[in-house]
Order: C-alpha cells, then structure tokens, then sequence
C-alpha cells in the first residue's frame, strides 16, 4: 500500500495543478525526475514486496537465496511452499489424483471447506480421463462422482454438461467446449488451488507486486487526462517516455 499512497499523492498534487489552468500540465523530465528523487522509498519495503513475490509464486530457492542475502524474513514456512508446488505440478501435469492425495496430506480441511475447488478438482479428473480416451471410465466416473453434485449445484450441472460435450466429438478440441482439453485449463485449476493452499495458511492468494503495477498504469491513465508528463510505457524497463506537447 505504500506505493499505492505515493502515486495517489502525486495524482492529487498534479490535479490540483491541473485544475488551475485551461490546458494540461506540461511536467518536464528534470521535473519529474526530481519528484521522484524526492519519494522516500524504504528498502525494507521494496525487500518484503519481493519475498511476497517469490513466496506467493512458489520460487522456494529463489526465496531462500534472498533471504540469506537481504534478511528479509518470509510470512511463511518455506517448507510449506515446496508441498504447495508438489500439489500445482501434478495437477499441471494432469495427475489429479495424487494431487487431491497431497492437497489431503497437507491440510485435509481445504477440499472439506471448499466445495467448489473440490468439483473443480474432479471435473479435472474427468477431463484427463477423456483426453486419455478412456471413454468407458470417464462415464462411470461422471455418473457416480459428479452428477449428484450437479444435482445439487446448477452451476455444476452446466460445467458437468460442458466437459461430458466433449465425449460427443471424434477429436474432443473440435467441441464447442473444447478449450477445456487446453493447458490453460490444466494451469487455471492449478491456479485456484495454489490460492486454496495459500488462504489455508493465512497468506495472500495472489503476490501484491501485478497489483501495484496495475494501480500504477490507472494512474497513469489517469494523469494523461489532467497533464503532459515523462511516463513509462515499457514496465519491463520502467524508462520514462518524454511528454507529447
């Protein structure tokens, strides 16, 4: 929230520059760059928004490495962050099972306490089981495993029918539906257990650095409406573009 303040400040000043004349605000880049020599950045905060990065992300070495070389101390076990990619790599890898098996080792209450991700889990597995071409399987398994829950959910029902679709086709990708024989859908269901996983041991489920750089692009945008000013278009370098006047 620091950088959040920061940029929020500085949208405020600028407004009220902006406000005084009929025209945008041209800032020069002595200007700007002096502004920001001015913002007093800890670097204990830009330390803990990295480990909160790596940690959230699943970069165990990485972690370590940094916390040895900065001091910085995680907000959690590292331990625990190698059982977490054990459980998101098997189900990137299609292993739903032994996934479900490690999610239960690692703390039995999530799949109790999350239906959703539960359903989700299993609807993965069926999904496998057709990619498998193991047709006969995957209908005894959509039958005794999922459809009771669809009787109880409709939004279950509709996944339910959706992934059963793809056993209509010869080639299931040529299914309306057929997206869900993508890796995408592999790595989505890995991605909301990763985040079940990490609410489970009271950590963020998403890493706060995309979401400072979001703020910081709308800001920007914002700032284009009220001056003319030096602003980054490339986030991978963070160089600054000379206002347009």
């Amino acid at each position: 929230m620091f950088l959040s303040r920061i940029v929020l400040r500085d949208l405020d000043s600028i407004d009220s520059l902006a406000s005084m004349a009929s025209s945008k605000k041209v800032v020069t880049r002595d200007e700007w760059e002096r502004k920001l020599r001015d913002v007093k950045i800890r670097k204990e905060d830009m330390n803990r928004l990295v480990m909160n990065f790596l940690v959230t992300e699943g970069f165990v070495d990485a972690a370590d490495k940094f916390r040895m070389e900065s001091g910085t101390q995680p907000e959690i076990d590292l331990a625990t962050i190698t059982d977490r990619m054990e459980v998101k790599k098997a189900v990137q890898s299609g292993n739903v099972q032994e996934a479900i098996e490690k999610i239960n080792d690692l703390n039995p209450t999530i799949l109790d306490t999350n239906p959703q991700l539960y359903f989700h889990l299993q609807q993965q597995k069926l999904i496998e089981l057709i990619r498998a071409g193991k047709i006969s399987e995957a209908l005894e398994f959509a039958q005794e495993e999922l459809a009771p829950r669809g009787e109880e959910n409709q939004t279950f029902l509709e996944e339910i029918e959706k992934t059963v679709a793809l056993l209509v086709f010869e080639d299931g990708k040529n299914c309306p539906y057929g997206e869900l024989l993508d890796v995408s859908q592999r790595l989505k269901t890995a991605s909301e257990v990763n985040a079940a996983i990490l609410t489970s041991q009271s950590h963020e489920k998403d890493p706060k650095l995309p979401s400072l750089l979001k703020m910081l692009l709308w800001t920007q945008n914002q700032l284009d409406e009220k001056a003319a000013y030096p602003r980054i278009k490339d986030f991978t370098t963070a160089a600054l573009e000379d206002p347009s006047i």
